[in-house]
């Protein structure tokens, strides 16, 4: 059973960390996000579940007007043809829907199987946003924060330069 909203808050709790999280309507893409009123300061995200021919699997994290170029990404991570991975792949490793992908879906990855690529760009923002696990709620937190949540969750984090 994937954790819960509460389950999350109560982990990052946990470790020490502190959040900010703002209630909206839910948004799906990166366009619906930008078009909800936001309170929160810091960068706002997009999160990439991908897969390559190789059976990697990766969470590219990144801010929200990034271009990414998969092919180039590619290269630079050693991966083989890299694509989105399928729903039910996401919603068993992840244990997100599409619409709610987000680095805090590592705390489902029991096996720390998926591979975490942070965007170099986020070390500029003093906040980063993200949905924690639901597509209705923005949880701000700091770069440090994060990197820790995601260590706790037994990943290790690979910042790459997009």
């Amino acid at each position: 059973m994937p954790a819960t909203p509460e389950i999350l808050f109560q982990k990052l709790e946990e470790l020490g960390i502190k959040t900010e999280t703002h209630h909206h309507d839910p948004v799906f893409t990166v366009e619906e996000a930008q078009q909800v009123s936001r309170t929160l300061s810091g960068g706002h995200s997009k999160n990439l579940f991908l897969k390559d021919k190789k059976g990697d699997i990766y969470l590219l994290v990144c801010l929200e007007d990034t271009k990414v170029d998969l092919k180039e990404l590619r290269k630079k991570i050693g991966a083989k043809n890299l694509s989105f991975g399928k729903p039910d792949l996401l919603m068993e490793l992840l244990g997100v829907t599409p619409g709610s992908v987000t680095p805090f879906a590592l705390i489902n990855d029991k096996d720390a199987s998926v591979k975490v690529l942070l965007d170099s760009e986020m070390e500029k923002e003093e906040f980063l946003n993200f949905h924690p696990l639901i597509n209705s709620q923005t949880t701000q937190i700091s770069l440090k924060d994060l990197k820790l949540f995601i260590e706790a969750t037994g990943h290790e984090v690979t910042f790459v330069s997009l």
